[in-house]
């Protein structure tokens, strides 16, 4: 059976994702599981997260929809966690148009400490302190990682769950997320839906719920188009994959020359490449951002960057001398340093202090042991305290 069409609204040059046209009733339903269907029939809370990107934008649809389809009665909203500089200033009218079109309140959280600039940042100065006190051995870097997203635990998760309890303090609540196995391998794992600590209160359940989460491409940009929304900017103007932070630890090489192309991005831009050329860490490792647009840099910036990479590479050779069962593990260390071990720790930081112009303390053998000792005595006593509290409990 032919569906009507109704073209995307043209927002942009033609750099426009591919939509698939799909009659209406080839585009996937909801994944659901007896949990979640027995906290709707009790009227819980549905916050639907919104980025602005493709797949919470078909999320946010159906899953309304499918509300509808129910008879759920339950509060419903759309909810936003603004990272701040880092975001493509497009996002959050994104979600005001899709609030907009569902006739949702829009709710917006902020990290109350800074934006996601502002604490890798933070980072940085914290990772230096902590090097300079010998409580880390190698210098860490300011930058999340695919396998440490605190951009996601501090920046996103827990702002939210915090907002909704406090919003909703008497209901159950599910947090909705656009999240599909088909994009990455990690996510093909995840479940349909689970328990939320985060949101769980006394009496009242908390889960999170994925109910896209089979869905492909095609299905998703069908959903869109068959109800006549528009695309994020990012998508149709610039020709990205993938919206998140402009600048992502995980964007490809291509999305990250579509975040450079545009104009409202090159501030965030050179504030990235500054802490890159202040730290001596690339964005994601050997892939400096600064290489990514380097004609928007200032050629004191560039300079200060190619000085940068160098001392990277000095610093990672320096390193490579302390013996592995030296480094720390979860913050602390896991054996004494013999004094000759002691010796190449205390050389390694002189080097290291030099190259970066660190004030660092234990660069001296000795010194450095005594460190050591303070800190697995330390170990010891919060050891004890937590198996003291385990017996008592």
């Amino acid at each position: 059976m032919a569906s009507a069409f109704v073209p995307l609204k043209d927002i942009g040059p033609q750099r426009q994702l591919p939509l698939p046209f799909l009659p209406v009733n080839t585009v996937p339903s909801v994944a659901i599981t007896p949990e979640i269907s027995a906290m709707l029939a009790a009227d819980a809370v549905v916050a639907i997260g919104v980025s602005g990107g493709k797949d919470s934008q078909a999320c946010a649809i159906q899953t309304a929809k499918y509300l509808d389809e129910i008879g759920h009665r339950g509060p419903r909203v759309l909810i936003h966690a603004d990272l701040g500089a880092v975001e493509w200033r497009d996002s959050l009218p994104a979600c005001e148009r899709l609030a907009a079109y569902l006739g949702l309140e829009l709710i917006v959280v902020r990290r109350k400490s800074g934006d996601m600039l502002a604490r890798w940042r933070k980072r940085w100065q914290n990772n230096v302190i902590r090097y300079q006190n010998l409580s880390c051995v190698r210098l860490i870097l300011p930058w999340s990682t695919p396998s440490m997203r605190f951009c996601t635990s501090e920046l996103k998760v827990a702002p939210i769950a915090s907002a909704l309890k406090r919003r909703f303090p008497t209901h159950p609540i599910i947090n909705v997320s656009g999240i599909r196995r088909q994009e990455s391998s990690k996510r093909s794992r995840m479940p349909v839906a689970a328990l939320e600590p985060k949101l769980q209160r006394a009496n009242r359940a908390g889960a999170i719920w994925n109910p896209i989460i089979e869905w492909n491409l095609d299905a998703v940009l069908a959903q869109i188009r068959q109800t006549n929304q528009s695309l994020h900017e990012a998508y149709v103007r610039y020709g990205s994959s993938r919206v998140s932070c402009a600048f992502c630890i995980m964007s490809s090489a291509r999305d990250l020359d579509a975040a450079a192309s545009c104009s409202d991005n090159h501030d965030v831009y050179r504030s990235m490449v500054e802490l890159e050329a202040d730290s001596s860490f690339g964005l994601q490792g050997a892939r400096w951002l600064a290489d990514v647009a380097p004609h928007l840099l200032s050629p004191d910036l560039r300079a200060r960057v190619e000085n940068a990479k160098a001392v990277a590479q000095r610093r990672q050779s320096i390193e490579a001398e302390i013996p592995e069962h030296l480094l720390y593990t979860k913050g602390w260390p896991t054996s004494m340093p013999t004094p000759e071990e002691a010796e190449i720790v205390s050389s390694v930081r002189r080097r290291i202090s030099e190259l970066l112009h660190l004030d660092s303390r234990f660069l001296t053998a000795d010194s450095v042991r005594s460190r050591y000792a303070e800190l697995l005595e330390a170990k010891r006593t919060k050891e004890r305290k937590a198996a003291l509290k385990r017996r008592r409990t």
